[in-house]
């Protein structure tokens, strides 16, 4: 089951990604390259004998163009020493996280018990204030995304932002992605301010999110979880597909 899960998910999610305005897709040798906002290599299939020459063809088209580039390994991708060759290139690891899925049913699905909070979901470019407030209060930092591109999203209903609030006050956020067509919805950035940790919360956040995918159609929602989080969602039903682990590089245009 898991296996064509995984197989399912390569084809639908890295194969052929889905695109938000702005974002282009390029599939050159084995490789699938989104650019636009961000560039990412979100797909490779690269054999042992040519690894080596595509990754050195990236960073070229990289110093070429300038800017930053991720490149998404996941557990089983070919070759198995990829991540090695990206660090000879110069690409920079980022932590390490756990894709895990679960299948939209009644026992996620169901509401928990009355937490004293509310959950709202995104809806005017006010609104996206007490979002970005919660997600610097749950994680030190502003969100580093951007804004107004997510505000597009979800006027386009391919992603929404759910926000928790204890006393009126914004104290907890997730997205949720909605790719037209797939059978993967993607809860990401969900996080809870310090105080109010160890209450349900992150739970009552993923299954906001888990009821709106299902009445959307999805089968399953996916996410990519640090170990911080992963046992929270383990506890749900969610089960690992593969590892995933970003490596960024950075280049002035013109460095080559």
């Amino acid at each position: 089951m898991q296996t064509d899960l995984l197989a399912r998910y390569d084809a639908e999610m890295r194969r052929d990604p889905p695109l938000t305005q702005g974002l282009e897709a390029t599939r050159v040798g084995g490789r699938v390259r989104l650019s636009g906002p961000y560039n990412c290599i979100v797909y490779s299939d690269l054999s042992e004998a040519d690894a080596e020459a595509q990754v050195a063809a990236e960073v070229a088209h990289l110093r070429a163009t300038g800017g930053a580039l991720e490149w998404k390994v996941h557990g089983h991708d070919r070759p198995g020493d990829l991540p090695r060759i990206l660090e000879r290139h110069g690409f920079v690891p980022e932590p390490k996280e756990t894709l895990l899925v679960r299948a939209l049913d009644e026992s996620l699905l169901g509401r928990p018990a009355d937490l004293g909070l509310s959950i709202r979901t995104v809806a005017t470019a006010g609104d996206i204030d007490d979002f970005l407030r919660a997600v610097e209060a749950a994680f030190g930092h502003p969100f580093r995304h951007d804004a107004a591109q997510l505000l597009a999203d979800i006027s386009a209903g391919v992603a929404s932002a759910h926000v928790a609030y204890v006393d009126g006050a914004p104290v907890a956020a997730g997205r949720l992605e909605m790719p037209p067509g797939r059978s993967f919805a993607g809860l990401y950035t969900g996080g809870v301010a310090p105080a109010y940790r160890g209450r349900g919360l992150y739970r009552a956040l993923v299954q906001s999110r888990a009821r709106e995918a299902a009445a959307r159609g999805y089968g399953y929602v996916i996410t990519e979880a640090l170990e911080t989080s992963r046992p929270i969602l383990e506890k749900l039903g969610f089960a690992p597909l593969t590892t995933v682990q970003g490596w960024v590089l950075e280049a002035p245009a013109g460095e080559g």
